[in-house]
């Protein structure tokens, strides 16, 4: 694959998982796995599922209110239901739901409408087809999860061509979502229990590069994909390839209507600062009501998180990842010519905001959003050893809520020093 600029240019992208687990409110596709009900009940939610207030467009404006630049809907979760009207199954939200509609080729119209790339997620897993438990991995990486019915057969009863049969169904569903809907980006699932060969992905690899080779893929296409993607918390150190922290709005993937620990829009906004300033994207997920709706307190926060970002705008796009830990006590991004670098301050400083290690003459501070200056000096430093550049701290009438961000014009590129100095 090859990745595509616009993927680390958006920052910000809206996961999306909506399906007919939103019904009672149970979580995903889970419900069956873990055994909070059986398949059956389970499936009775296709008759409750109505998108009776389904808006993608409104969805859409939102999503650009809250600073993205794509989104990603949940196609087809492991419970095998599709939100489009696919050829391959009749469990599909067209013919079993009385939604009775094509969700995806609304959502991918309205989300390109409001200038928004639209991603579609699927799951490699389908816990409904009868053919997908059929093949054991000798050495699954997840054995709490391989020993499920869900995605094994009993001993003895694997058939290695009801697996073939199942791999050509996924195959021609992922054909079907290229070409019907031309997605910006596939966000693959469900790949944990079986191996990179068995998932056949090279061959699906091929198939997405000979029929949309633009369109950006995660590293869940094992092997082939072209980014990493961590779930719920920041790692300690960035991927090395371009990344993706996926991140709930709560604590909960899809609607769960007694979910009510919603993280604050402060707290989402330093998960926010501290991606971009490690280089990578944050896709924030909601979880949408049966009906389509998106809850007040979800849609609230990425209200707020938007504010922020357009208030901070040039420390957020055409950046890049900004100084490594230690230099300044909070995320940092810079821009594209590395000529300016912007510091988040989280907290109110109370006297100073340091930098250390920093190599270049400092031409103006200001404060993102006010424009006001800021005096700075240096103090100490010693041969190749810069000293500390010190910061007036702003005045309290030019802090943004949830982080302030000031500007360093610098003397030309950024130059860092790293070393341990003289002994």
């Amino acid at each position: 694959m090859t990745m595509q600029p616009w993927f680390t240019e958006a920052k910000l992208g809206i996961f999306v998982h909506y399906g007919i687990y939103a019904v009672e409110g149970v979580p995903e596709s889970w419900a069956l796995f873990d055994g909070v009900m059986p398949h059956e009940r389970y499936m009775r939610q296709l008759d409750g599922f109505t998108a009776s207030a389904y808006d993608p467009g409104a969805w859409a404006r939102l999503f650009a209110r809250a600073g993205a630049g794509y989104a990603v809907l949940t196609a087809r979760h492991h419970d095998g239901v599709a939100l489009w009207d696919t050829r391959l199954s009749d469990l599909n939200v067209v013919r079993r739901t009385p939604a009775g509609r094509d969700l995806v080729a609304e959502y991918v119209s309205a989300m390109r409408a409001e200038g928004l790339r639209a991603g579609l997620y699927y799951s490699h897993s389908d816990w409904s087809h009868p053919d997908y438990a059929s093949l054991r991995h000798p050495h699954p990486p997840h054995p709490e999860l391989v020993d499920s019915g869900y995605v094994s057969p009993a001993p003895g009863a694997e058939d290695p061509s009801a697996w073939d049969r199942y791999l050509d169904y996924r195959d021609g569903q992922v054909h079907e979502l290229l070409t019907r809907f031309r997605p910006d980006l596939l966000w693959f699932d469900g790949e944990w229990e079986r191996s990179a060969r068995q998932w056949r992905m090279s061959e699906l690899a091929g198939t997405i590069r000979e029929t949309a080779p633009d369109t950006v893929c995660n590293a869940r296409l094992l092997g082939h994909g072209d980014y990493a993607t961590p779930e719920q918390g920041l790692p300690m150190s960035a991927p090395e390839t371009p990344w993706e922290l996926c991140l709930t709005v709560n604590d909960s993937w899809g609607y769960r209507p007694r979910d009510d620990n919603h993280k604050s829009v402060a707290q989402l906004v330093r998960y926010f600062a501290e991606t971009i300033g490690m280089g990578g994207n944050l896709l924030l997920n909601v979880g949408p009501r049966a009906d389509g709706t998106i809850v007040a307190e979800q849609a609230r926060r990425l209200e707020g998180l938007g504010d922020w970002i357009r208030r901070h705008s040039a420390a957020v796009h055409g950046t890049v990842a900004g100084l490594p830990p230690g230099h300044h006590y909070g995320p940092s991004t810079l821009s594209a010519d590395r000529r300016t670098l912007y510091l988040v301050c989280f907290d109110p400083p109370s006297e100073t905001v340091a930098v250390r290690g920093l190599r270049n003459a400092v031409r103006r501070v200001s404060v993102l959003g006010t424009g006001t200056e800021l005096a700075h000096r240096r103090t100490g430093g010693l041969h190749d050893v810069p000293g500390v550049l010190w910061i007036d701290a702003p005045d309290p009438a030019d802090l943004a809520r949830h982080g302030s961000v000031l500007a360093l014009e610098l003397d030309g590129e950024l130059e860092l020093y790293t070393g341990r100095g003289r002994a």
